[in-house]
């Protein structure tokens, strides 16, 4: 088994987190499936784990999680391939990729497949834990001071109905992926600010990339395509500070 950082709990308070969040972990490793999982119950969540991808599907057919730790190779089918299957019945569970392949453009292609993230191999548990609590809380971005949750942002002809989670610009309906949601989201609820990439990794992702923000700027450029392909640009990149959104003049 490759090696772990020892793991001792976390050092949040999450009391708020434990609401029996189901976790699926999926790799070729027994052991290491049985170390993460043994890791996640310590943060008072629910794990189960598979070693082969038709396996992974299966139990997250039947299970349901809320989130799966996906190995990207597997003795049968890849990491890919499960992912394309659990979304096609379950597209709002998030994906959490295991790669020992560190190159730039795998993890952007694991991101493009519909991936929430990633951790290279050898990996820390508590790195594992504390990007799994971002990608959970992401479903849900805080309402502004004032504001009730479940609100309806509106900007322009763009509308972002939070209760049923669901995005029309001009009446369309648009479809994006939790990600993306969670990045319209926070543009939204800060319409003609100018957000940095680090605030957007910080509120989004909730964690330090490590300077990896290029996946800010893949995130943007999925967003570009739904939201405004064929119309009047909203979200806009300001040179040298961050991004921002605001209605068409």
């Amino acid at each position: 088994m490759r090696a772990l950082t020892t793991y001792r709990g976390s050092t949040m308070d999450d009391s708020a987190d434990r609401q029996a969040w189901r976790v699926l972990v999926v790799d070729d490793e027994p052991d290491l499936v049985e170390v993460v999982c043994g890791a996640l119950r310590y943060e008072g969540w629910q794990a189960l784990g598979e070693t082969t991808g038709e396996g992974a599907v299966r139990t997250a057919a039947a299970w349901r999680p809320h989130a799966v730790v996906l190995d990207m190779m597997l003795p049968d089918l890849d990491g890919m391939e499960v992912l394309r299957r659990i979304h096609a019945a379950q597209p709002e569970v998030r994906v959490l990729f295991l790669t020992a392949r560190d190159a730039v453009e795998d993890r952007i292609a694991g991101i493009a497949a519909g991936g929430d993230d990633y951790v290279t191999k050898p990996f820390s548990l508590a790195e594992v834990v504390v990007r799994l609590r971002g990608l959970l809380r992401r479903a849900a971005p805080p309402a502004p001071a004032g504001q009730p949750p479940g609100h309806a942002l509106v900007l322009g002809d763009l509308v972002l109905d939070e209760r049923a989670r669901e995005v029309t610009r001009g009446g369309e309906p648009i479809d994006l992926s939790p990600t993306e949601y969670a990045l319209l989201a926070h543009l939204m609820h800060h319409p003609r600010q100018v957000l940095s990439k680090a605030q957007l990794l910080d509120a989004v992702w909730s964690y330090d990339f490590g300077g990896q923000a290029h996946v800010v700027e893949l995130y943007i450029s999925y967003l570009r395509k739904k939201i405004d392909a064929g119309r009047t640009p909203m979200i806009h990149t300001v040179r040298g500070a961050g991004y921002l959104i605001k209605a068409p003049a």
